[in-house]
């Protein structure tokens, strides 16, 4: 099969590997109907030390199931399923929690044996436990909304949630990427009604507005702290930090009011971060981290289905499989907002 592997920063290849088969009872082989490349890929493609053997990539992908081992009971060969990016059993003490990320027998694409998303078929281990069946034909318009179901919708509605956003509340989003554009859907979804978005990418922040966003920030630093409270009166509530740089997470704290909520979805890039003697004082709370996206899936599909949101709108631009080192470039070069790729 035709697959992507990464060999370095920059360095994303097309090439030929073997033909996922079915290694343990509870695997399944998909077919890739659809795949993306994900904001948290440009990480690597940045820094990536290069490797001879080179890392399979793709971590959000939908398909059709060709082969099931012979322990899988819920799936059969045809079915059109989403696959959330990381795979787990759905049986263990942390997925029974809700904490799919955390799942004793889970994993990630790419690593260990396992295909990454972004080629023409994935092994996926513990089939039962990490696919979610569609009620859709694989030739569906609502295919890109639901592939966003697979991370940026489920992880913008991650921070939504561990944010606690409700009804009436003001809510920050720092980052118009397709996980902040997707965390002022989740914010909106709950009843938010104010959200600022801050961005100075005016495709991407148009976008948002329709998405739910009242208000966008385009000044950074400490003006565009300055902007945040003064629109609110003094700072909002709720922030949701979807970048992952320290300076996002500066106007995170700086634009939140004491005693509110900062829900981190950005991975982080750095290690430390100012949670000294002025930050406890404020009695701010610091929470979110790795979207469990299985958790959500079947939450979320149904306002994907009836259209009450349409995540998908954040593909702005198709590319075929062979074309995925472009799709790379694209989105490094911030041409692209997210690239949706066709196998």
């Amino acid at each position: 099969m035709r697959a992507a592997v990464m060999y370095g920063a920059g360095d994303v290849r097309v090439e030929n590997r073997p033909d996922p088969k079915i290694v343990r009872p509870a695997d399944a082989v998909v077919r890739v109907v659809a795949s993306c490349v994900c904001g948290s890929d440009l990480w690597p493609y940045a820094s990536m030390p290069g490797t001879d053997t080179g890392r399979p990539m793709g971590h959000e992908f939908l398909g059709v199931v060709e082969e099931t081992g012979a322990d899988v009971t819920g799936l059969k060969t045809g079915d059109l399923v989403v696959a959330p990016f990381t795979y787990s059993d759905n049986t263990c003490d942390y997925c029974a929690r809700g904490l799919h990320t955390s799942c004793r027998n889970g994993g990630r694409y790419g690593f260990a044996g396992v295909d990454g998303g972004q080629g023409e078929a994935v092994r996926v281990p513990y089939a039962d436990g990490t696919l979610v069946k569609l009620p859709v034909a694989a030739d569906s318009t609502l295919l890109p909304s639901l592939l966003a179901l697979s991370d940026v919708m489920t992880t913008g509605h991650h921070g939504a949630v561990t944010a606690g956003v409700g009804r009436g509340d003001t809510v920050l989003v720092v980052g118009d990427g397709a996980v902040g554009l997707c965390a002022v859907i989740a914010a909106a979804r709950l009843g938010a009604e104010r959200i600022l978005l801050a961005g100075r990418h005016e495709a991407r922040t148009g976008l948002g507005r329709e998405f739910g966003a009242t208000d966008v920030v385009a000044e950074r630093g400490e003006e565009g702290v300055a902007r945040i409270r003064e629109l609110t009166g003094g700072g909002v509530d709720k922030v949701i930090e979807a970048v992952g740089t320290r300076p996002s997470l500066d106007t995170a704290l700086g634009a939140v009011r004491d005693g509110g909520t900062i829900s981190r979805l950005g991975f982080p890039q750095y290690e430390e971060g100012p949670i000294g003697p002025a930050v406890f004082r404020r009695n701010i709370t610091l929470t979110g981290g790795v979207s469990p996206a299985r958790a959500y899936i079947e939450h979320l599909l149904p306002a994907v289905l009836d259209g009450t949101i349409t995540p998908g709108r954040v593909f702005d631009r198709t590319f075929a499989l062979d074309g995925t080192p472009d799709a790379y470039r694209a989105m490094a070069d911030r041409e692209v907002l997210k690239a949706l790729i066709t196998p």
